[in-house]
């Protein structure tokens, strides 16, 4: 579903890159964590699978064509979803007001559709009260299910999530993965997790660990039934 090619990243002296060579592939169907010492490039390499960055060389494909091909506006909206650390709802909304502002702005096909977001809000937890309450009354694991139900009301096949779990203690962070595992499974999406919690890295399908400037699998997802 999701390829790079001969992917590098460097910052100014191509010599002192990030990773270079890189040729992995990603299956829809399956949740990935990618590993690593701080500072090694781990947001890098999601930034760029997110469309945030382009890269010095090489290509990321989805779904068989280049995102350049889709220009990276376009990919981002169509094609990704990203869940922050810092959750990056809009903050003078409720959680029913940012599913729906994030469905009409990314075309969804339920876009609209106020009971389809609210049965996912409710789904995942929040109850009619909450989620008509503005974001920042809610705790911070109630925000993170909010920007993690927003991947789920839009149609994009990709969800990109840069340490979703920065800011959750033990069980909101178990409940999150599991969220972020259920939206792989069950909607058939490809869920990429960066973090730096081992017992968050055991719970997704594949590993992927960048160090020396080298991608490696700690451990390879399972084939998706058919």
């Amino acid at each position: 579903m999701l390829q790079t090619k001969q992917l590098a990243y460097w910052y100014t002296d191509k010599d002192q890159y990030l990773f270079q060579d890189v040729n992995l592939a990603f299956a829809a169907g399956h949740s990935y964590a990618i590993v690593g010492q701080s500072g090694s490039g781990k947001t890098t390499m999601v930034s760029l699978l997110a469309g945030l960055d382009a890269p010095k060389a090489g290509q990321i494909l989805i779904e068989g064509t280049d995102i350049k091909q889709h220009g990276l506006t376009n990919y981002r909206r169509d094609k990704v979803a990203i869940v922050f650390q810092a959750y990056n709802l809009f903050t003078y909304m409720s959680a029913l007001e940012n599913l729906m502002t994030a469905m009409a702005i990314t075309n969804a096909s339920h876009k609209g559709a106020k009971a389809y977001a609210a049965g996912m809000l409710t789904k995942l937890g929040l109850t009619q009260e909450q989620m008509t309450k503005n974001v920042q009354k809610l705790s911070g694991g109630q925000q993170q299910r909010v920007a993690i139900a927003r991947t789920m009301v839009c149609d994009a096949p990709l969800v990109v999530a840069d340490e979703p779990t920065g800011n959750l203690d033990e069980a909101n962070t178990d409940a999150v993965i599991a969220l972020l595992n259920q939206i792989a499974h069950e909607q058939g999406k490809c869920v990429i997790i960066v973090t730096h919690e081992p017992s968050v890295a055991a719970q997704c399908d594949g590993v992927l660990r960048l160090e020396h400037r080298t991608f490696t699998w700690e451990k390879q997802p399972a084939p998706v039934p058919a």
